[in-house]
């Protein structure tokens, strides 16, 4: 395989990325046919970090993070990197330094399916970082990759300029080219939640007013006063 570094990528519009983000992890999938969503052990390094922007994508060696300071170079301000490696790793592949150069070029966050270190610095810069593991084990710069190539991270295909959404919930990935119309679906929800919430907090139950009373009982579950 050829190892590359694509300079210039096609971005969704800032707006939209903007929109997703303000809709939540959850929101987005569903909003999307529950499609997108990484694996569960994607996680934050602190519980309000969030993130939305676009993906630069890193094809690493695992174990080696030559690539993604190539990567950073590279970057636009809005962008967040997200990192995937050619075999499962938990190598801490970015640590603080790294963070303080990614918030000097306005690089949003990293996602990365392998380890992290440096987490307390991390989190008292504010870096927003989703990852598999944390380790102090330092990684090498030694075997080449490729940055804005087609990855699979954490069980997601990635292609560079896709949107991302991060936070507590989890990471999503939206398709560059659906981006708008995945936001008007998710505002849409965003409204009928809103909605239904409002109810809620007035007392109603959600089995009456959504119509699960009457789907349960076609699916065959009876009520029964003994």
């Amino acid at each position: 395989m050829k190892n590359v570094v694509i300079r210039n990528i096609q971005r969704a519009d800032a707006a939209l990325i903007e929109a997703l983000g303000a809709q939540g992890s959850a929101t987005v999938s569903e909003a999307q046919e529950r499609t997108g969503l990484m694996q569960p052990y994607m996680r934050p390094i602190y519980p309000t970090a969030r993130v939305a922007g676009s993906a630069i994508t890193v094809l690493c060696h695992p174990g080696d993070n030559i690539m993604i300071h190539a990567a950073i170079e590279i970057c636009q301000p809005g962008d967040v990197l997200i990192v995937a490696t050619t075999s499962s790793s938990t190598c801490g592949m970015f640590g603080e330094l790294m963070g303080t150069s990614c918030q000097t070029h306005n690089i949003r966050g990293l996602i990365v399916d392998a380890g992290i270190r440096d987490v307390a610095e991390l989190t008292t810069m504010g870096f927003p970082v989703w990852a598999k593991a944390i380790s102090a084990q330092g990684p090498l710069k030694a075997v080449p990759g490729s940055v804005n190539v087609e990855i699979v991270c954490a069980g997601v295909t990635v292609r560079p300029g896709d949107v991302v959404v991060g936070d507590t919930d989890g990471v999503v990935i939206v398709p560059r080219e659906h981006a708008a119309e995945v936001a008007r679906i998710g505002q849409e929800r965003v409204e009928r939640e809103e909605q239904v919430r409002a109810r809620l907090k007035a007392g109603e139950y959600g089995v009456n007013f959504q119509g699960l009373r009457a789907k349960l009982i076609e699916m065959g579950v009876e009520y029964v006063d003994e």
